[in-house]
Protein backbone atom coordinates (compact mmCIF):
# COMPACT_ATOMS: atom_id res chain seq x y z
CA UNK A 1 0.00 0.00 0.00
CA UNK A 2 1.29 3.26 -0.93
CA UNK A 3 1.36 5.38 2.23
CA UNK A 4 -0.23 9.03 2.04
CA UNK A 5 2.51 11.88 0.80
CA UNK A 6 2.95 15.05 0.51
CA UNK A 7 4.26 14.76 -3.10
CA UNK A 8 8.02 14.45 -3.39
CA UNK A 9 10.06 16.95 -5.35
CA UNK A 10 13.01 17.53 -7.53
CA UNK A 11 15.99 15.92 -6.07
CA UNK A 12 17.95 19.15 -5.89
CA UNK A 13 15.35 21.25 -4.23
CA UNK A 14 14.04 18.16 -1.48
CA UNK A 15 18.28 18.59 -0.37
CA UNK A 16 18.01 21.85 0.42
CA UNK A 17 15.94 21.35 2.53
CA UNK A 18 17.81 19.18 5.49
CA UNK A 19 21.10 19.43 7.38
CA UNK A 20 21.97 15.71 7.03
CA UNK A 21 25.25 15.47 8.47
CA UNK A 22 23.48 17.56 11.81
CA UNK A 23 20.33 15.51 11.53
CA UNK A 24 22.55 11.57 11.73
CA UNK A 25 24.83 13.49 14.46
CA UNK A 26 21.78 14.61 16.55
CA UNK A 27 19.89 10.53 15.84
CA UNK A 28 23.42 9.07 16.65
CA UNK A 29 23.76 7.74 13.09
CA UNK A 30 27.13 6.33 13.53
CA UNK A 31 30.17 3.68 13.70
CA UNK A 32 28.47 2.19 16.78
CA UNK A 33 25.30 1.20 14.34
CA UNK A 34 26.10 -2.06 12.55
CA UNK A 35 22.57 -2.97 10.94
CA UNK A 36 20.17 -0.77 10.23
CA UNK A 37 16.94 -0.50 7.85
CA UNK A 38 15.60 2.26 6.51
CA UNK A 39 11.67 3.13 5.17
CA UNK A 40 11.79 5.06 2.34
CA UNK A 41 15.16 5.88 0.38
CA UNK A 42 13.73 8.16 -1.56
CA UNK A 43 16.41 10.00 -3.80
CA UNK A 44 19.15 8.86 -1.25
CA UNK A 45 19.39 11.56 0.96
CA UNK A 46 19.46 10.01 3.90
CA UNK A 47 20.33 6.57 2.16
CA UNK A 48 23.86 7.16 1.43
CA UNK A 49 25.35 9.22 4.24
CA UNK A 50 24.19 6.33 6.81
CA UNK A 51 25.47 3.81 4.55
CA UNK A 52 28.60 5.50 4.76
CA UNK A 53 28.25 6.14 8.71
CA UNK A 54 27.88 2.38 10.14
CA UNK A 55 29.45 -0.82 9.71
CA UNK A 56 27.46 -3.08 8.49
CA UNK A 57 24.73 -3.40 5.82
CA UNK A 58 21.36 -0.64 5.55
CA UNK A 59 18.91 -2.27 4.07
CA UNK A 60 16.37 0.18 2.25
CA UNK A 61 13.11 0.06 1.51
CA UNK A 62 10.56 2.00 -1.13
CA UNK A 63 7.30 1.47 -2.60
CA UNK A 64 8.19 3.38 -5.71
CA UNK A 65 10.75 2.00 -8.13
CA UNK A 66 12.18 4.66 -9.74
CA UNK A 67 12.97 5.96 -5.70
CA UNK A 68 14.80 2.36 -5.68
CA UNK A 69 16.66 3.04 -9.27
CA UNK A 70 17.96 6.38 -8.61
CA UNK A 71 19.26 5.81 -5.12
CA UNK A 72 20.97 2.67 -6.56
CA UNK A 73 22.56 4.55 -9.37
CA UNK A 74 24.30 7.38 -7.13
CA UNK A 75 25.08 4.16 -4.45
CA UNK A 76 27.05 2.80 -7.36
CA UNK A 77 28.92 6.18 -8.48
CA UNK A 78 29.74 6.84 -4.89
CA UNK A 79 31.32 3.54 -4.87
CA UNK A 80 29.27 1.91 -1.45
CA UNK A 81 28.96 -1.66 -0.80
CA UNK A 82 26.42 -2.26 1.92
CA UNK A 83 23.47 -1.27 0.53
CA UNK A 84 20.73 -2.84 -0.11
CA UNK A 85 17.78 -1.31 -1.66
CA UNK A 86 14.68 -2.98 -3.26
CA UNK A 87 10.95 -2.03 -4.04
CA UNK A 88 8.99 -3.28 -1.34
CA UNK A 89 6.00 -2.41 0.40
CA UNK A 90 6.29 -2.78 3.90
CA UNK A 91 2.93 -2.23 5.02
CA UNK A 92 1.90 -5.99 3.63
CA UNK A 93 5.08 -7.87 3.19
CA UNK A 94 7.30 -6.00 6.11
CA UNK A 95 11.07 -4.91 6.17
CA UNK A 96 12.28 -8.52 4.83
CA UNK A 97 15.06 -8.60 7.38
CA UNK A 98 14.89 -11.11 10.11
CA UNK A 99 13.21 -10.41 13.77
CA UNK A 100 15.54 -8.83 16.33
CA UNK A 101 18.19 -8.64 13.48
CA UNK A 102 18.55 -4.96 13.09
CA UNK A 103 21.00 -2.15 15.45
CA UNK A 104 18.25 0.58 14.27
CA UNK A 105 15.16 1.15 11.91
CA UNK A 106 14.86 4.64 10.32
CA UNK A 107 11.37 6.90 9.57
CA UNK A 108 12.51 9.57 8.34
CA UNK A 109 9.37 12.07 7.25
CA UNK A 110 7.01 9.23 6.58
CA UNK A 111 4.59 8.71 10.09
CA UNK A 112 2.29 10.99 8.66
CA UNK A 113 0.75 7.57 7.30
CA UNK A 114 -2.44 5.83 7.55
CA UNK A 115 -0.96 3.11 9.69
CA UNK A 116 1.61 4.61 11.86
CA UNK A 117 1.74 1.99 14.82
CA UNK A 118 2.10 -0.93 12.30
CA UNK A 119 5.04 0.54 11.27
CA UNK A 120 6.23 0.85 14.51
CA UNK A 121 5.17 -2.56 15.59
CA UNK A 122 7.42 -3.68 12.53
CA UNK A 123 10.25 -1.57 13.62
CA UNK A 124 10.22 -2.72 16.93
CA UNK A 125 10.07 -6.69 15.46
CA UNK A 126 12.80 -5.95 13.52
CA UNK A 127 14.95 -4.04 15.86
CA UNK A 128 16.88 -6.08 18.59
CA UNK A 129 16.23 -5.29 21.86
CA UNK A 130 18.38 -2.03 23.12
CA UNK A 131 18.56 -1.01 19.30
CA UNK A 132 16.79 2.10 18.53
CA UNK A 133 13.64 3.70 16.39
CA UNK A 134 14.77 6.71 14.97
CA UNK A 135 12.17 8.99 13.66
CA UNK A 136 12.46 12.75 11.88
CA UNK A 137 9.48 14.40 10.80
CA UNK A 138 8.62 17.84 10.17
CA UNK A 139 7.85 20.45 12.35
CA UNK A 140 3.94 20.99 13.32
CA UNK A 141 4.34 24.45 11.48
CA UNK A 142 2.22 25.40 8.56
CA UNK A 143 5.29 27.88 7.53
CA UNK A 144 7.93 25.04 6.99
CA UNK A 145 8.10 24.89 3.33
CA UNK A 146 6.98 21.08 2.46
CA UNK A 147 5.58 18.33 4.72
CA UNK A 148 2.00 17.35 4.78
CA UNK A 149 -0.94 18.79 5.39
CA UNK A 150 -1.35 19.85 8.95
CA UNK A 151 -4.64 17.76 9.58
CA UNK A 152 -2.11 15.05 9.02
CA UNK A 153 1.00 16.23 10.15
CA UNK A 154 2.22 14.61 13.31
CA UNK A 155 3.42 16.78 16.64
CA UNK A 156 6.32 14.46 18.08
CA UNK A 157 3.65 13.56 21.14
CA UNK A 158 1.76 12.07 18.89
CA UNK A 159 4.65 9.63 17.78
CA UNK A 160 5.29 9.43 21.39
CA UNK A 161 1.92 7.94 21.96
CA UNK A 162 1.81 5.83 19.04
CA UNK A 163 5.34 3.89 20.00
CA UNK A 164 3.47 3.12 23.06
CA UNK A 165 1.08 1.46 21.60
CA UNK A 166 3.19 -0.35 18.82
CA UNK A 167 4.65 -1.59 22.31
CA UNK A 168 8.43 -2.30 23.04
CA UNK A 169 9.39 0.79 22.61
CA UNK A 170 10.20 3.43 25.19
CA UNK A 171 11.40 7.39 24.16
CA UNK A 172 14.85 7.88 25.15
CA UNK A 173 15.71 11.89 25.90
CA UNK A 174 13.64 14.67 24.81
CA UNK A 175 12.00 15.90 21.14
CA UNK A 176 15.65 17.24 19.22
CA UNK A 177 15.59 20.28 17.35
CA UNK A 178 16.29 19.48 14.02
CA UNK A 179 16.56 22.65 11.98
CA UNK A 180 15.81 24.26 10.31
CA UNK A 181 12.39 22.35 9.13
CA UNK A 182 12.54 19.40 11.39
CA UNK A 183 12.08 17.63 14.88
CA UNK A 184 13.84 14.07 15.79
CA UNK A 185 12.70 11.19 18.35
CA UNK A 186 14.81 8.38 19.38
CA UNK A 187 13.01 5.10 20.78
CA UNK A 188 14.99 2.36 22.49
CA UNK A 189 13.57 -1.45 22.27
CA UNK A 190 12.89 -2.21 25.72
CA UNK A 191 11.50 -5.82 25.50
CA UNK A 192 11.70 -8.70 23.58
CA UNK A 193 8.93 -9.72 23.81
CA UNK A 194 7.18 -11.41 20.74
CA UNK A 195 5.55 -8.43 18.76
Amino acid sequence: MKLRDSGMPTEAYWETLFDVPLILDQLGVDSMLRDVVELGCGHGTFTLPVARRITGSLTSVDIEPPMVERTLERATAAGLQNLHCQVCDVMTDGFGVEPSSQDAVLFFNILHCEEPVALLREAARVVRPGGWVLVIHWRYDPTTPRGPMMEIRPRPEKIVEWAGQAGGLELSGNVIDLPPWHYGLRFRKVVAAKL
